[in-house]
C-alpha cells in the first residue's frame, strides 16, 4: 500500500504516448520602424483544426521567444500580437524538433488606439502595466467557478481557504463591476460566480475610490480584483439552492439568488448548519467554502471562520443561521450606490482543558483549568457606499456602516494551582451569566477635487465612529487559598458595564506638482479625537433584601480617556516609467487625558511630541519582475487600562495596577519584496523580508507571591525586534496537451527578541522558527488531480538567565488532495492530512489523521448535483496544541467537530444572456 501513491503518480506522468512529436520553436521580434527588439509580445500556437490553444509565451527584453511542447498535429498556426503593431500569423510545419524562425519584423498598426484595450484572441496581451488573459485559452472543468479559473492563471495562487495572491501579493478586495459584492469576503464571489459570466478581471494595487480618482498611489503590498460581467450576462436571474442532512443530526441548507439588470444588481443569500461552516455553504468540500481550519473569537463576541466575519459565536461546535442581501445600482448619471446587509444567528458549545507550567527564576508552578462555555449570538451588519461624481474633476465618496450585536453566554471554570512538588496552593471555581449589546456606527466621507491635468488635487476627509457596549453579568466565584494566614474569597455579584468609544478624524491634503505628472509635493493636516468612557459598576448580593444592591467600590470604576492628536505632514513622491519613490514626515502633537470619576486622585494629563515618517520605493525591471520596499516610524500611546493607577482586583489571583508614567511606543518597520514570473520557463519566484524594532515597548511586569497570586503592572522596555523572511518558488511543466505538473518549494524564517519581566527579574528571550514546505500538483484535465504537500515547523527559544531552560519543539503536517472526474458526471474529492506534534504533554493526543471525502454526481443536465460528504472519516480530529513562551509551557485541547456523513442535493438556475447561453470572454490583470 505504501508504494501505491508513488507508482500511481509515476504512471500518470508517463502516459505521454510515443505518437506525440516534441518540438522547440524560437525566434526574435523587432519593430519595423525602430528596429528595436519588442519585449512582452504575446506568441502563441493554435491547432489548425479547432483553433484550440496549444502553448504560449512572452518575448524577453531582447525580443527573443521560445515555445516548447508536444503535439499530434503536422501543422500549427503561429500568432504574435503586440499593442500598436499588426497581428502576425503564420502556419508552421511541425516537421523537426528545432524550428528557428529567425527575426520577425512587426508592422506598425496605424489604426491602433494607444489608450484602448482591444479584444484579442491572444491568451496574454501586455500593455504597459496591464496583462490581459483570454479566458478561452485557459481550460477548466465544466461549471468552473471564478476560483477554478484563477487557479489556471500564471502568477495567481489560490490556497485551500480561498485566499488569493498575485505574484506573491495578497488580494484583499474583490469587486464586481467596480462595486463590492457582499462586503469584503472574496470567497462569496469567487466560489459562487461561474467563469462563463465574466468578461474580464482587473487586478490593481488596492486603492480607495478617492485615491484612484486623484491619481494617488495605493497600497502596493495588496491587490484588488475587479470582475467585469459580460454585457450579455448583465440581464437575468441566476443562483443556486442546496440542502442536506447527515448522521449525528448534522444538517445544512443554503441558497443564493442573483438578479442582474445592467447597472442594477440584487443578490440574496441565506443558509444555516451545525457543522462549523458559514451559513451559506453548499455542501461540497473545497467546492464552496471548504473546510474550517481556524476559529477565532473577537472581543465583542463575534467570531470568524477562516478569517470571514460571522457575527456572534465562539469556539467548539457552532450552529448558525445567516441571511444577507447585496444591492448595487447607478441611481443617475454620476451617482453609484452599493450596499449589503447581513443577519447572522449562532450558538456554540465548547469545553477546553489546559495545563500550564509557569517558570519563575527560582521555582516553578503548575496551573490546570477546565472551562465550559455556551453562547447565543445575534448580529446585524449593514454597509453602503455612495460615489457621487459631480463632474469629471469632482468626486464625493460616502461609506456609512452599522453593526448591532446581542450575545448571551454562560461560563463555568475550575482552576487549580500547584507548586513544583504538586501540592495544591489555591483553587478557583467560577460561574457567570452574561448578556451584552454592541452597537457600532462608522462613516467615511472623502471629497476630492482634481485641479488640473498635471496631477494637482485637493482632498478632504472626515471619518466618524461611535461604539456602544453594554453588558450585565451575574458572577459567582470561590477562591480557596491553602495558606492559613490568607482569607478565602467568595463573591456573588452583579456587574453592570457601560462603555463607549467615539472617534473623529479630519484631514486635508493638497498635492502640488513640481514636475508635471512626475514629481509631487503633498501637504497634509490631520486631527484625531478619541474619547473612551468606561463605567463598571459592581454590586454584591444583599442577604437582607435578596437583591444585588450593595455597591462594591473596590471592584467598580468610572473612567473617561481622551486621546487628541494633531499631525501636520509633508510628503514627496516621484514616479517615472518603471520607478517610483516616496517619502513623508509628520510631527505628532498628542494629548492624553484620563479622568477617574470615583478616584479623582488618579486623574492624569500628559502631552507628547514625536516625529513620524514613512517611505516606499518600487522598481519594475520588466513585465516579468519587480521589487518594492517600504518603511515607517509610528507612535502608539498606552491603552486606557495600562495607564489606570488604581488596583483592579476583579480576578483575585491576578491583581492588576496601571502605570500612569508610561510613555508611548515607537515602532520602526521595514518591508521589502521581489517577485518574478518567467513566461518562457513557467517559473515564478516570490520573496519578501520584514522587520520591526520597537522603542519603549509596553510589557507586563508581574510578581508572584508565595501563594502564586500574581501582582501585575506595566513598564516600558527597549530592545524588542522581529525579523521575518518568506519565499516560494513555483514551476509549471506541461507534460502534454492534457497533463500539467506543478511543484512549489517555500518556507519562512522568523526571529524575534522580547524583553520582559519574570517575578520582577528582567530578561530577554530570543525565539526562532523555521517553516519549510513543499508541494506537488499533477493536473490531468477532465481525469484527475493529485496534490501532495508537506510542512514542517521548528521553533527554538533561548533565554539570557540561567533559571530558564532553552526550549524547542517541532510539528509535522503531511497532506494530499485528490480529485477524479471519471466517469464523466462523477466527481470524487479527498482531503487527507496527518498532523504530528510530539511535544505535547502526556494525556494529549500527539498525532491524528484528518480525512474528508466527497462524492458529487451531476444530473438534470448538470443543473443538479447529488453529494455524499464524509467529514473526519477516521474520527481522529483534534486541536491539541503546545504553546511555549518565555515563562510558561502550555498544553491545551478543546471541543472539535468529529466524524459525520451527509447527503445533500443542490440545484442551480440561470437565465442570463440569450436563453442562458454564454460566449467566450477575456479578462485583464493590472500589475
Amino acid at each position: 500500500m505504501k508504494y501505491f501513491l508513488p507508482l500511481f503518480c509515476l504512471l500518470c506522468i508517463n502516459l505521454v504516448t510515443a505518437q506525440q512529436k516534441s518540438f522547440v520553436l524560437k525566434g526574435q521580434l523587432t519593430a519595423v520602424d525602430t528596429k528595436a527588439p519588442l519585449e512582452s509580445a504575446t506568441v502563441y500556437l493554435e491547432r489548425v483544426k479547432d483553433s484550440s490553444l496549444v502553448t504560449y509565451t512572452i518575448s524577453d527584453k531582447d525580443g527573443l521567444f521560445q515555445l516548447e511542447d508536444r503535439t499530434y498535429d503536422d501543422n500549427l498556426n503561429l500568432f504574435i500580437s503586440y499593442i500598436g503593431y499588426k497581428a502576425y500569423k503564420k502556419t508552421v510545419s511541425i516537421d523537426r524538433e528545432l524550428i528557428d524562425l529567425g527575426t520577425i519584423e512587426m508592422q506598425v498598426d496605424d489604426n491602433a488606439l494607444d489608450e484602448v484595450v482591444i479584444k484579442s484572441r491572444a491568451p496574454i496581451t501586455i500593455k504597459k502595466d496591464t496583462l490581459e488573459f483570454n479566458v478561452k485559452s485557459f481550460k477548466t472543468k465544466k461549471d468552473a467557478s471564478v476560483e477554478d479559473l484563477l487557479k489556471q492563471l500564471p502568477g495567481v495562487e489560490v490556497d485551500d481557504e480561498g485566499n488569493i495572491t498575485v505574484n506573491g501579493k495578497s488580494v484583499n478586495k474583490i469587486l464586481v463591476n467596480g462595486k463590492p459584492f457582499f462586503g469584503n469576503d472574496p470567497t462569496i464571489t469567487t466560489r459562487n460566480l461561474t467563469k462563463e459570466l465574466i468578461e474580464k478581471v482587473q487586478i490593481t494595487d488596492t486603492k480607495t475610490k478617492s485615491e484612484a480618482f486623484a491619481g494617488e498611489e495605493g497600497d502596493d503590498e495588496n491587490k484588488t480584483i475587479n470582475l467585469t460581467i459580460k454585457e450579455e450576462n448583465n440581464k437575468g436571474v441566476f443562483g443556486r439552492v442546496s440542502a442536506g442532512g447527515g448522521t449525528d443530526e448534522r444538517y445544512e441548507f443554503a441558497g443564493l439568488v442573483n438578479y442582474f439588470d445592467n447597472d442594477r444588481r440584487i443578490s440574496v443569500l441565506g443558509g444555516g448548519n451545525n457543522i462549523n461552516s458559514p451559513g451559506f455553504s453548499f455542501g461540497e468540500i473545497q467546492k464552496m467554502f471548504g473546510n474550517v481550519s481556524s476559529i477565532s473569537i473577537n472581543s465583542n463576541g463575534n467570531f470568524s471562520i477562516n478569517g470571514r466575519s460571522f457575527g456572534g459565536g465562539g469556539d467548539g461546535i457552532v450552529t448558525s443561521r445567516s441571511t444577507g442581501a447585496n444591492y448595487a445600482d447607478e441611481l443617475s448619471k454620476g451617482v453609484d450606490v452599493a450596499s449589503d446587509y447581513f443577519y447572522s444567528k449562532s450558538n456554540s458549545e465548547n469545553e477546553s482543558t489546559t495545563e500550564r507550567e509557569t517558570i519563575l527564576p527560582d521555582s516553578r508552578f503548575f496551573t490546570n483549568s477546565n472551562i465550559r462555555t455556551t453562547s447565543d449570538n445575534d448580529n446585524h451588519r449593514f454597509n453602503t457606499e455612495f460615489d457621487i461624481e459631480v463632474d469629471s474633476t469632482f468626486l464625493i465618496n460616502i461609506r456609512p456602516s452599522f453593526n448591532y450585536g446581542n450575545s448571551i453566554s454562560q461560563n463555568n471554570r475550575f482552576e487549580e494551582t500547584l507548586d513544583e512538588n504538586q501540592v495544591k496552593s489555591n483553587q478557583t471555581t467560577f460561574s457567570s451569566f452574561n448578556e451584552s449589546f454592541v452597537k457600532n456606527f462608522q462613516n467615511d466621507l472623502d471629497i476630492t477635487k482634481r485641479l488640473d491635468s498635471n496631477g494637482s488635487f485637493l482632498k478632504f476627509g472626515f471619518q466618524v465612529e461611535f461604539n456602544r457596549d453594554e453588558s450585565e453579568n451575574f458572577q459567582r466565584s470561590e477562591t480557596l487559598i491553602n495558606d492559613p494566614d490568607q482569607d478565602d474569597i467568595t463573591r456573588d455579584q452583579f456587574l453592570d458595564d457601560d462603555a463607549s468609544f467615539d472617534r473623529y478624524r479630519l484631514s486635508a491634503t493638497y498635492r502640488i506638482p513640481i514636475i508635471s505628472k512626475t514629481l509631487f509635493l503633498d501637504t497634509e493636516l490631520s486631527y484625531v479625537s478619541e474619547v473612551r468612557n468606561s463605567v463598571n459598576s459592581a454590586f454584591d448580593f444583599n442577604d437582607a433584601t435578596l437583591e444585588y444592591d450593595l455597591f462594591n467600590a473596590d471592584l467598580s470604576s468610572d473612567f473617561k480617556f481622551r486621546n487628541l492628536r494633531t499631525t501636520p505632514k509633508l510628503s514627496v513622491r516621484y514616479n517615472k516609467d518603471k520607478f517610483g519613490i516616496g517619502f513623508g514626515v509628520g510631527y505628532v502633537m498628542r494629548t492624553i487625558e484620563n479622568e477617574d470619576g470615583l478616584r479623582p486622585e488618579f486623574d492624569i494629563k500628559r502631552n507628547f511630541r514625536a516625529l513620524e515618517f514613512n517611505g516606499n520605493t518600487n522598481y519594475r525591471f520588466s513585465d516579468k519582475s519587480s521589487m518594492y520596499s517600504s518603511f515607517s516610524y509610528t507612535n502608539t500611546p498606552p491603552q486606557l487600562r495600562q495607564l489606570q493607577a488604581f488596583q483592579d482586583v476583579s480576578n483575585p489571583l491576578n491583581i492588576v495596577t496601571g502605570n500612569p508614567n508610561l510613555s508611548p511606543s515607537n515602532n520602526f518597520r521595514m518591508f521589502g519584496g521581489f517577485n518574478s514570473f518567467d513566461w518562457q520557463k513557467r517559473t515564478g519566484f516570490f520573496g519578501n523580508i520584514n522587520a520591526s524594532f520597537t522603542r519603549d515597548q509596553i510589557v507586563t511586569r508581574t510578581i508572584v507571591d508565595e501563594n502564586f497570586v500574581r501582582n501585575t503592572t506595566y513598564e516600558n522596555v527597549n530592545g524588542n525586534y522581529n525579523v521575518g523572511v518568506n519565499g516560494s518558488f513555483r514551476k509549471s511543466v506541461k507534460l502534454d496537451s492534457t497533463k500539467t505538473l506543478k511543484y512549489r518549494i517555500g518556507g519562512n524564517i522568523n526571529s524575534n527578541k522580547r524583553i520582559n519581566f519574570n517575578n520582577d527579574v528582567k530578561y530577554s528571550a530570543k525565539n526562532t522558527s523555521v517553516g519549510p514546505s513543499v508541494g506537488l500538483t499533477l493536473d490531468w484535465k477532465k481525469v484527475l488531480e493529485i496534490a501532495p504537500t508537506y510542512r514542517l515547523n521548528y521553533t527554538n527559544s533561548t533565554f539570557d538567565i540561567a533559571q530558564f531552560e532553552d526550549q524547542s519543539f517541532v510539528t509535522h503536517n503531511v497532506g494530499i488532495r485528490t480529485a477524479t472526474f471519471v466517469p464523466k458526471k462523477l466527481e470524487w474529492r479527498n482531503d487527507i492530512n496527518f498532523n504530528y506534534n510530539p511535544n505535547v504533554a502526556p494525556g494529549f493526543q500527539k498525532s491524528a489523521w484528518f480525512w474528508n471525502s466527497t462524492l458529487a454526481y451531476s444530473m438534470l443536465k448538470d443543473k443538479g448535483t447529488l453529494t455524499l460528504k464524509a467529514y473526519d472519516l477516521l474520527n481522529q480530529n483534534t486541536n491539541a496544541r503546545r504553546t511555549i513562551t518565555a515563562d510558561y509551557i502550555q498544553d491545551s485541547e478543546s471541543t472539535v467537530l468529529r466524524r459525520y456523513f451527509m447527503l445533500s442535493f443542490s440545484w442551480k438556475f440561470n437565465s442570463l444572456g440569450p436563453k442562458g447561453s454564454t460566449n467566450d470572454s477575456s479578462f485583464i490583470i493590472l500589475d
